[in-house]
């Protein structure tokens, strides 16, 4: 089961730590005092589903801290991991009122909830959600678009890179730091689901981050504590000519 009110009531949304990203970034304050009005706390260990696909879904959340697995489940029964949900994204569609994939989380998670009829009527009077919520939507389409390009052209080598440096950007993104220096993170994500996700044996898994920490693209300790010592390095080894801005 999952556990409630995990934050105290006297949290306010002001000071959440994904205010800036969330699909409350646009709010004004009494936009958010309406929103506190129908929000929850949920939180959910590693390894917990939060919802099935096809489960009747009364609320939409945004991720406030840790990750979860969108997966598919095939006629024949094999699992297929179609996306990740990190800090700031949102769970759930307004209008929609059953989930559309199995979720679950990989890390332990807290999720910030809004019943979801509350939120589908402020929505229609309150652009500014409904803005950011379009936003976010298309931000969405174009990581889907480039997930695409990552699972059918790249090397294992420029997979690896790239997962690494999604998680690193939204990392610096949630804390306020810049790409352009140096970046430390903790992975989420185990070997054996990045193998699960990227499409690879834990094996090419295992190699391919020995090599980039070998040859000075990462630096480790233990298994998930990551150093990017110079982000545009590793933009590089992902097929990716980003310039490394702040994401907003």
């Amino acid at each position: 089961m999952s556990h409630d009110d995990v934050y105290p009531a006297s949290l306010q949304c002001g000071d959440c730590p994904i205010r800036h990203r969330a699909v409350c970034a646009r709010c004004e304050a009494n936009e958010l005092d309406e929103l506190e009005s129908v929000k929850y706390y949920r939180s959910f260990e590693a390894g917990q589903t939060v919802i099935w696909s096809g489960d009747k879904m009364d609320f939409v959340a945004s991720v406030v801290s840790g990750i979860a697995t969108l997966t598919q489940t095939l006629e024949d029964g094999r699992t297929q991991m179609v996306g990740l949900l990190l800090p700031s994204d949102f769970v759930g569609r307004p209008g929609r009122d059953r989930a559309a994939y199995n979720i679950t989380a990989t890390t332990d998670i807290l999720m910030c909830c809004f019943r979801r009829r509350p939120f589908e009527e402020m929505m229609e009077r309150t652009p500014h959600i409904a803005q950011r919520l379009l936003q976010m939507t298309l931000d969405e389409l174009d990581a889907a678009r480039e997930w695409m390009l990552l699972l059918g052209r790249k090397t294992a080598r420029e997979k690896i890179a790239s997962l690494l440096s999604i998680v690193a950007r939204r990392d610096a993104s949630i804390r306020h730091r810049r790409t352009d220096n140096r970046l430390t993170f903790d992975l989420p994500l185990t070997r054996e689901a990045m193998a699960d996700y990227l499409g690879l044996t834990l094996e090419t898994v295992s190699r391919q981050i020995s090599a980039l920490k070998r040859e000075g693209v990462i630096e480790l300790e233990g298994k998930r504590h990551v150093t990017v010592p110079d982000m545009q390095r590793l933009l590089i080894e992902a097929g990716d000519d980003s310039d490394g801005g702040l994401i907003v």
